[in-house]
């Protein structure tokens, strides 16, 4: 069978992630500038090799103050490490949806990861394009990336949470 290549929807995709704050309630922010490709065999995505990539410097929480601290060495240093990346080294089907494992890159530290795939079905669109949505969510530990970065509140509260919920809508298109 042929090999097929997708590549990003990026009108029709978003990365967001979400972190607790002082341990009560969740800041939410998004990547701006990402790409994503996936070749498989036909539109079969059992067998798919996923490579992503992320401008680190595309982080918005909609507060510009956090975005600047956020882009420090503090955290995500993005003078130093730019990116954030992620390549599949495996992918398992279950039901309709997927298990993906792989490799995530942030901050210079490569982890494996395991992401959470639900497969929203192909279409055609009304220019004639096919295309294949998904929604894809994890959890990582910042801490495990060399995201260390921690305060202390006045009465010995923590002010971020270790876990970082990851959560992906991605439209790709399949590429004659």
């Amino acid at each position: 069978m042929a090999t097929t290549k997708w590549v990003l929807d990026p009108t029709h995709s978003e990365l967001q992630f979400k972190i607790r704050h002082l341990m009560i309630t969740n800041v939410t922010g998004q990547f701006s500038s990402f790409t994503a490709d996936a070749e498989t065999e036909g539109d079969d995505f059992t067998s798919a090799k996923i490579n992503f990539s992320a401008d680190v410097n595309s982080i918005s929480t909609n507060n510009e103050q956090r975005d600047g601290h956020l882009k420090s060495p503090d955290f995500f240093d993005v003078e130093n490490h730019p990116t954030m990346t992620f390549t599949s080294t495996s992918v398992s089907k279950d039901g309709e949806d997927f298990t993906v494992e792989g490799n995530l890159t942030m901050h210079g530290e490569t982890k494996p990861v395991t992401l959470n795939v639900e497969f929203g079905g192909i279409q055609q669109d009304p220019y004639g394009q096919t295309k294949a949505g998904f929604e894809v969510t994890g959890k990582i530990n910042r801490k495990e990336f060399g995201l260390t970065w921690g305060a202390v509140t006045e009465t010995g509260g923590v002010m971020l949470g270790d876990d970082v919920k990851l959560v992906a809508n991605i439209q790709l298109i399949k590429q004659a």
